[in-house]
Parts: structure tokens; sequence; C-alpha cells
């Protein structure tokens, strides 16, 4: 059982990472530790369900601003958090909040596709801002060497946000085979745009 001046640094340090924001009530402090416990690697970090599967929805946000995600999204762990990022550390299960752009050193292997990546080796899946910050949150998952980010036209809720798609092995524009055509709940269905696919080392992968 930890002593008591353990306990009471670690609750300390968590205040002192929260801030001291006078809006923040125990209720938004219990989402946010009920999140951490979805963002697990047994879990595909939030997302167990492949983004080609019907019924799948993201696992995590990482941007800037999470007002633009759509309502039904609203409750998806944001990744600037900062009490939720001190929690993933301290939880120290290969996913954490990105910390700086990435380093890049990523080569490009196909671009401007109609179809996204579907293979064995899938990680887990989020939305985000932009490709940088799709990078930025692989350079932040052990194990994930290539990233597949894209538009989904009409699905994750209508998000007009990009999806980002991580993986532990490099593909090519072959495995881009993702084309939608799943079937939302207001009847409208799915396609895909902009997909593009990055792999951190360099890889023998023909596009």
């Amino acid at each position: 059982m930890p002593s008591f001046s353990t306990l009471f640094v670690t609750i300390t340090a968590a205040l002192l990472v929260r801030g001291a924001d006078n809006s923040t009530d125990s209720s938004n402090t219990t989402d946010t530790t009920i999140a951490t416990d979805t963002l697990t690697s047994g879990n595909s970090y939030g997302a167990p369900l492949t983004p080609w599967e019907q019924g799948t929805t993201p696992g995590w946000y990482y941007g800037d601003n999470p007002d633009n995600l759509p309502d039904s999204l609203t409750d998806l762990p944001w990744l600037q958090d900062s009490y939720l990022c001190w929690l993933l550390e301290q939880q120290n299960d290969g996913f954490q909040c990105p910390t700086s752009p990435s380093s890049d050193g990523y080569t490009q292997l196909f671009s401007n596709l109609t179809g996204a990546t579907e293979a064995v080796d899938y990680m887990t899946y989020g939305l985000v801002d932009t490709v940088e910050a799709c990078k930025a949150m692989c350079d932040s998952v052990n194990g994930c060497i290539f990233v597949n980010s894209y538009h989904d036209v009409n699905g994750k809720n209508g998000s007009p946000l990009l999806t980002c798609s991580l993986f532990s092995q490099c593909h090519s524009a072959a495995d881009s085979i993702n084309r939608g055509g799943q079937t939302q709940p207001d009847g409208s269905i799915d396609y895909i745009t902009n997909s593009d696919g990055y792999c951190k080392q360099k890889c023998s992968c023909s596009a």
C-alpha cells in the first residue's frame, strides 16, 4: 500500500498538471480517468474495431480544436488535455500524448488515393487536424512505423477531420482497399478521399 507521503505527492502532482482551473468539476475528472481505461494496447487504444468495419468509432482526437468534433464524438479523449496526458504517462502502456511536432523522417509511399489502408497489423486510429499531427501520433505510439491519413467523407458521424490510422508495418497503394461503402446512421454511404501513406523507415514497398 502506498505511504501517505507517496499519495500526497501523487495527488499534488495531478493537481499541478490539471492546473488551477476552478471550472473543472469531479465529473470531468472522472470522465478523463475513464478515458485512460480505454486507451490501452489490448483495446487498440480506444478503437478495437478497425476503420473498415461497420459501426467503428475513432479512439481519440489529437488537434487544436475539439469544438470541431461532431456532436456524437465530443466525448473522444482529447490528447491535449494535460490531466489525461499525465495519466497516460503514468499508465505507461505505449501510448502517449505527442509533446512536439513530428521529427518527420517519413517517406511518402502514396498520395491522394480513394482507398485507405486495410491490413492485419492495424494498431489504432483517431481523428487529427493535419497530416503532421498524424505523424506526431505515430511517433507517440510504441511500434508504429506507418500512418495513413485520409478523409472519410460522410463517415465517422460526419466528421470533417482527417482520419489517422496507425500500423506496425509499411504499406503500399496495393493495400489501400478500404473504399468506404459503409451505411451511416443518416442513410448516407461513406467514401474515401485524399488518402496518403507515410512510412517512418525505408521500405521496399512499391507504390
